[in-house]
């Protein structure tokens, strides 16, 4: 029988000869702390998306505050749920046969790992093409990125993420349990049917196709809002544009660090027919970078808001140039009156009115 379509005992061969060990204490450990960091920032991160929801009231921000807050939600539903997981194997001495005999809680951590993956990746995309509508099209996006819009799309990212995780299930093939025994994914060890091939293709090129989307859209909204800065001198209403430009680019810098070697990983052994080169070791490294993406996020928003960016550069300035920045400002404004002195004492205007002093004088 085929152990990749029987739901029973997919995944328990690799338990025999597995070449990838983790130290049991630090594995819990990082994991305990990776959680509790996680579930702390996101947790932050949206109590402050909330309020400035609840706060501001443009369309324009509205609508990207609510796809931030998407975001971080889904992260903090990632952190408790895989987290949660990885716990209790690490704790159950990664004994999946005892406890894992029809393979249900292999499926769901599998189904989990591919939908918290791809989600945040799909949803920063989505974020970055409703801004660059948001500065390119603003009568467009205030007629039509409306509120209601916004939740509807939110929806359809999450339902297509959940088909993308379940198809596998609906195509009778079973989640694996990886080399490490810490989590379960799509078949990564001797991929030789096409169908095991496909799904690692479909995550890998999804997740590189959103960050590219990103990319793209994030250079266009930057570019147009450099043109329109140097063109017009009025820059109200256009601070909130630099606001979320600069967090959606610190986003998509965190998504692609985190995101690419796990990816391209992945895209690597879906490409090679026959066994792929990646070890254990290395597959388990990319993963774990990708985990650090969900606990970076959240900080994008708690640290890049204006506020925070204001103090940090009073702070900044009180304590490492105030004295040569009053030095500089103080040489600057003697420079001016001594070039105003000049320009007046060599002006006529100013001449005539000096030789015309006296005479009143006289006359008086």
């Amino acid at each position: 029988m085929n152990s990749s379509k029987s739901p029973g005992l997919a995944g328990f061969g690799i338990l025999k000869n597995t070449t990838c060990h983790t130290e049991k204490k630090i594995s819990v450990f990082f994991s305990i702390i990776f959680m509790t960091v996680g579930i702390l920032s996101n947790s932050l991160a949206i109590a402050i998306l909330m309020k400035a929801y609840q706060r501001f009231r443009q369309k324009s921000k509205a609508s990207f505050l609510l796809l931030a807050s998407g975001l971080v939600v889904t992260d903090l539903f990632g952190h408790l749920i895989n987290g949660a997981i990885a716990v209790f194997v690490y704790a159950s001495d990664k004994d999946w046969i005892r406890f894992n005999q029809s393979n249900i809680l292999c499926s769901v951590f599998g189904i989990c790992m591919v939908f918290f993956g791809l989600c945040p990746l799909f949803l920063g995309s989505v974020m970055a093409v409703e801004r660059c509508i948001g500065v390119t099209q603003p009568i467009f996006h205030s007629t039509k990125m409306t509120s209601k819009h916004v939740k509807m799309m939110l929806t359809m990212v999450c339902l297509f993420a959940v088909l993308i995780a379940l198809l596998p299930i609906l195509r009778f093939r079973a989640y694996q349990i990886q080399a490490s025994r810490t989590w379960c994914f799509y078949k990564t060890e001797h991929v030789e049917d096409w169908e095991d091939r496909f799904y690692l293709l479909l995550f890998s090129c999804l997740g590189l196709l959103a960050l590219a989307i990103s990319f793209l859209c994030n250079a266009v909204t930057g570019i147009t809002l450099l043109r329109v800065k140097f063109k017009s001198q009025q820059r109200q209403g256009r601070s909130h544009h630099f606001e979320m430009i600069i967090q959606l680019l610190a986003i998509m810098c965190v998504s692609c660090i985190c995101w690419s070697p796990f990816l391209v990983t992945m895209a690597r052994i879906g490409i090679n027919e026959s066994r792929s080169k990646e070890t254990c070791e290395t597959i388990l490294f990319a993963l774990r970078m990708a985990t650090w993406n969900q606990i970076l996020d959240p900080w994008v928003y708690i640290l890049l808001r204006k506020a925070v960016l204001k103090n940090l550069y009073k702070i900044t300035r009180g304590c490492c140039g105030m004295h040569i920045i009053n030095l500089h400002m103080l040489e600057l404004s003697s420079i001016k009156n001594s070039l105003k002195v000049a320009a007046i004492s060599e002006s006529p205007v100013s001449s005539k009115q000096i030789n015309l002093q006296p005479l009143s004088s006289t006359g008086q």
